[in-house]
């Protein structure tokens, strides 16, 4: 029978004895993971989590994330995974915005919030240190239907919006990947993206429901990266264009390590620079190299297959299996090919929208323009990127329609950047814009009006680390005398991009 919830992906996955998780120097076999499972499971249930209620997991990648993941869904919650690097306050804009019962942690980062989650009353905070015993958890409100998981990820306002999936979203999305990659029980996937990512979960997901082997590893160098993948006969690597620049670059063990166990590796969250692919493709010429576009909201669209790389190597691909990927006029025309438009997804990875922002999700997921014979009208994701498709169905990527900056495979919003300089007193006005990089994506570059008596760069940027999570701290800041605006008197944001983009050429 088909899987129709996450935790089912579970219990049909690989034998009692057949590794599941490699985490350093431990091996979690399957049979262990699932009474790992049941047993966070009923601990939850005797605290009180009831269907619908949502639990934050604050962990570095490892196997008791793996667990919270599984057990909160067997439990019947919704979990909200938070990327360790993030600080206090945006960890309590998580928990507070989500309304989450719980937060599972360990000690040290428990230690790291600072009490910032006093506030919040009814929330428990859950580590291996505190036991089973204590206050239930208070009641919240219930969670729609089916939903799984809540992904947040930085919006146009500066806060970042959960995203919401279903079980049937995340299952769909395990289906699809494991299709087109042909991904099967024997595969050993190394896992270095976070689990607050989609493509990161995605991972583990595809990995638990074909019984195949996943190695956790958080590098520091692009060598931990290659040793990894030599060491445990590695078969799939998925990362974002800074890991490729990272191995490409800096991993000197790349040119003699034996690796030719990797078949593929797939890059989303950013388009790969040529002279990056043209470096992996020497350096790896037995492994496949599969380019992917997504958006968290509607997890994954197009793929471009390897063998058409050469053929089209400015191409985001083709829609992925089960979906229609198409583009939109301003006038709600189709694009006729090579016409610009915005691209639009229809197709069961479709979210649920934003958490609480009914006002938003409207604006992202919109009524189906075309719906198919025989079918209701339902909803399809607007991605507000603008792509142009060519006659063979492939696309490619203009930019972006909003000022949203996606930089190391992170959506990061400007405001929340300006926010934060704006805080540290030293400017009487900021702009963040996205500057075009091969190794990033996209770098965050800060353009600033210094106050009178200003700090120095040097100790802004130490406040700022102090403050924001290491991919939001710009990585350039300029100080000029004043801001352009435009006719309305809004910081004219085109023109700056456009002047320092021109710059560079």
């Amino acid at each position: 029978m088909a899987p129709t919830l996450l935790h089912h992906l579970l219990e049909g996955a690989g034998a009692d004895d057949s590794p599941a998780i490699v985490d350093g120097a431990e091996t979690l076999t399957y049979g262990a993971f699932r009474a790992r499972v049941a047993a966070l499971a009923a601990r939850l249930e005797d605290l009180g989590l009831r269907p619908g209620d949502r639990v934050a997991i604050l962990l570095p990648k490892s196997i008791r994330e793996c667990v919270a993941i599984f057990a909160v869904a067997a439990a019947g919650g919704v979990f909200v995974p938070i990327h360790p690097s993030l600080r206090p306050r945006q960890v309590h804009h998580i928990v507070a915005d989500s309304g989450a019962r719980a937060l599972l942690t360990d000690a040290p980062h428990a230690a790291g919030l600072e009490g910032a989650l006093d506030d919040l009353l009814g929330v428990r905070v859950l580590t291996e240190e505190t036991g089973g015993d204590g206050a239930p958890l208070l009641p919240g409100e219930p969670a729609p239907e089916g939903l799984a998981a809540i992904l947040y990820t930085s919006g146009s306002t500066g806060l970042p919006k959960g995203v919401m999936l279903s079980h049937a979203n995340l299952i769909a999305g395990t289906r699809i990947v494991r299709t087109y990659l042909g991904i099967g029980p024997r595969d050993r996937i190394l896992s270095v993206l976070p689990f607050s990512f989609d493509y990161g979960l995605n991972q583990l997901l595809t990995s638990v429901e074909q019984g195949a082997r996943i190695v956790l590893l958080t590098p520091r160098l692009g060598d931990d990266v290659v040793r990894a993948l030599e060491a445990h006969r590695i078969t799939l690597l998925a990362g974002v264009p800074t890991l490729w620049t990272l191995l490409s670059r800096a991993a000197p063990h790349l040119a003699t390590a034996d690796l030719s166990a990797l078949r593929a590796i797939t890059n989303s969250g950013g388009s790969l620079a040529l002279p990056t692919i043209a470096r992996l493709r020497a350096r790896l010429p037995h492994t496949a190299i599969v380019l992917m576009y997504g958006l968290t909201e509607a997890f994954r669209s197009t793929y471009l297959p390897p063998q058409e790389i050469d053929r089209r190597p400015d191409s985001i691909g083709r829609a992925i299996p089960e979906t229609e990927i198409f583009a939109l006029t301003p006038d709600g025309r189709r694009a006729r090919p090579n016409e610009p438009g915005i691209l639009h997804h229809r197709g069961p990875t479709v979210s649920m929208g934003y958490w609480k922002r009914p006002e938003d999700t409207a604006r992202v997921l919109v009524p189906d323009p075309f719906p198919p014979p025989g079918r209701e009208p339902g909803l399809v994701c607007r991605s507000g990127d603008l792509v142009v498709e060519d006659a063979d169905g492939f696309f490619r990527f203009i930019g972006r329609e909003d000022t949203m900056i996606k930089t190391q495979g992170f959506r990061v919003s400007p405001t929340e950047v300006e926010a934060a300089l704006m805080e540290t007193g030293a400017f009487r006005a900021a702009a963040v814009i996205g500057l075009p990089d091969p190794s990033l994506g996209q770098r965050i570059h800060a353009v600033t009006v210094p106050a009178e008596g200003a700090p120095g760069t040097a100790d802004v940027l130490q406040a700022l680390r102090r403050a924001l999570a290491p991919h939001l701290v710009p990585r350039t800041i300029e100080a000029v005398a004043a801001l352009p605006t435009t006719p309305n008197g809004k910081v004219d944001y085109k023109r700056l991009t456009a002047e320092r983009a021109a710059a560079e050429i």
